[in-house]
């Protein structure tokens, strides 16, 4: 197991540095820079500030720089938020970002798994089509619609939820949860179906049946351990997904995490805070993957075994 992890930090390494490296050179390349505005800047002070940022070195100059900061956990100061460096600013929205990830994946997990295994139960039925039907426009609406018609209905024609902010109450984090989370339950119900159909099928179910054990008991007690095991190694890219694809909602509901910097970050051309957040996103992304695989394959007995056989 610790040579398989081993092999796999490996691999993230280049992905990382490919990353890093073109989203350097993608956000220098766009038209416009920090430091543009409706309002004329002076030509001297925006060479003060160019120089103050190293912005006045050649580019390949800035990108070694650049590099030789992140190697010691620096991601650089902000140009729109002076004083503040992107570590604090992250450190800041990140929290709020979690939070609402954690939600939106719990929301996922607990409706994908009972719509998943629902319909393994009794396949190609009512009982099947419906929630499955469901999953399938779960995934085909985005978060940018699904959003305003939540808040449509349930916070403007109903009167029930908040329609933005992120308080104490519990109701302020329903509506963001849960458009966030609708397209991730719709693929852990498919997930769940297809690794439950699978598992239904094999020799060791029909002997529990046999032996005359309660459906209840067959499913919990037998089928779950294996037919999860696909919605367990999506839960790593799902949760990094969930953080990076939080910025659409947090927009739309005016939540203050990662989100609002990010998009205030590419309007500004925050070169040093698109490129923090990228980075810091990539690995956390190549992070939860990790650890999904991990998880999935000490699940697996057959994979357990191979580990333990070449340790």
């Amino acid at each position: 197991m610790l040579k398989f992890i081993f092999w796999r930090l490996l691999q993230a390494i280049p992905v990382i540095f490919v990353v890093i490296t073109a989203t350097f050179f993608l956000v220098r390349s766009a038209p416009g820079g920090p430091f543009d505005s409706e309002k004329a800047v002076l030509p001297e002070v925006k060479r003060a500030l160019e120089a103050q940022y190293k912005l006045d070195l050649p580019l390949h100059e800035q990108y070694l720089a650049y590099l030789g900061d992140l190697t010691n956990g620096d991601l650089g100061p902000s140009f729109k938020y002076p004083g503040r460096s992107v570590n604090e600013i992250l450190g800041s929205g990140l929290p709020v970002t979690a939070e609402l990830g954690l939600y939106a994946l719990s929301f996922a997990l607990l409706i994908g798994v009972l719509a998943g295994v629902f319909a393994a139960l009794r396949p190609n039925t009512r009982q099947d089509y419906i929630p499955m039907g469901m999953a399938m426009i779960g995934i085909c609406m985005p978060s940018f619609l699904l959003g305003p018609l939540l808040v449509l209905i349930f916070g403007i024609y109903l009167d029930w939820l908040p329609i933005a902010g992120w308080g104490d109450l519990p109701g302020d984090k329903i509506l963001p949860s849960v458009t966030l989370g609708s397209a991730y339950a719709a693929y852990i119900a498919r997930l769940s179906r297809a690794g439950m159909l699978e598992i239904l099928s094999q020799d060791y179910i029909r002997t529990a049946r046999a032996k005359g054990l309660p459906e209840w008991r067959v499913v919990i007690q037998h089928a779950l351990r294996g037919g999860l095991i696909p919605v367990i190694a999506f839960l790593g890219p799902a949760f990094a997904g969930l953080l990076a694809g939080s910025f659409v909602v947090e927009t739309i509901f005016q939540i203050p995490g990662l989100g609002r910097f990010y998009v205030q970050a590419a309007f500004n051309r925050d070169y040093t805070m698109i490129l923090g957040t990228t980075v810091f996103l990539s690995t956390l992304i190549v992070f939860f993957n990790l650890i999904s695989d991990v998880i999935a394959a000490w699940l697996n007995p057959r994979l357990r075994a191979q580990f333990k056989g070449s340790a």
